[in-house]
């Protein structure tokens, strides 16, 4: 996989750059470094990429908004950096659609470790034998899992982002069972998610957004007090 992925990185600072996309060819990536989002829109138009590592803190227009921007026309895995580790910042863009957020400094090899654990959450699912296996219904949703596409039944289909279709895959293979917090980190992300990380509230925030009727009063996705969360409706084979 890694001699044929395209990762950009978009960062102004010109050592950090460099070395970050340095490293990366070094895994066996094919990396890219751009300083800026024209320069972003440029290099995506040349070559499409399969996932965006984005500094949170660039000139001209900055990382939120170019995060923001990239998930309104796709689902284009992003993995956000900052120098500034506040959970408010983490919040905001894990909101707008990032994938995963890390601050500066960091450890090279925790970013490879988190840009695989995306890049494996975005990889194609194998189709099954029995195609209905992957082809389930909930509520007023089809849910292609093979494909990775969430339909209503109205024809609209919901824009998914890798995190947002994580979370999803495992609350229709849990159905009407209560998951903990800790449960559903280690289903989706595993370690890539830090000790005492309120992301995966985040995430199933803007899951609700996506899926319920009324965000504010959630039937599908419920909040259990002090245990977790319950998807509470039941789930079938097309």
């Amino acid at each position: 996989m890694h001699a044929i992925t395209e990762l950009l990185v978009v960062e102004d600072d010109a050592e950090i750059g460099p070395l970050v996309r340095d490293r990366l060819q070094r895994d066996g990536y094919a990396a890219r470094w751009v300083r800026n989002g024209v320069e972003m829109d440029a290099a995506l138009a040349q070559k499409p990429a399969s996932l965006l590592v984005l500094d949170l803190m660039l000139p001209g227009e900055d990382g939120l908004s170019i995060c923001r921007r990239v998930r309104a026309r796709s689902n284009l895995p992003i993995i956000m950096l900052t120098a500034r580790g506040e959970d408010l910042d983490r919040i905001i863009g894990l909101e707008i659609g990032a994938d995963d957020y890390l601050a500066k400094p960091f450890n090279p090899r925790e970013l490879l470790a988190r840009i695989r654990a995306v890049l494996r959450r975005c990889e194609p699912a194998t189709p099954a034998a029995d195609a209905n296996a992957e082809l389930l219904r909930f509520d007023r949703y089809r849910f292609d899992l093979a494909a990775r596409r969430l339909m209503r039944d109205d024809g609209v289909e919901i824009e998914l982002s890798a995190g947002d279709y994580d979370l999803l895959a495992t609350f229709v293979h849990h159905p009407q069972r209560v998951l903990s917090r800790d449960q559903l980190m280690d289903y989706t992300k595993g370690r890539s998610w830090e000790a005492f990380d309120r992301s995966i509230d985040v995430a199933l925030m803007r899951l609700r957004r996506k899926i319920e009727p009324d965000p504010a009063k959630p039937t599908l996705l419920r909040t259990v007090r002090n245990g977790g969360y319950l998807f509470t409706v039941p789930v079938e084979p097309c």
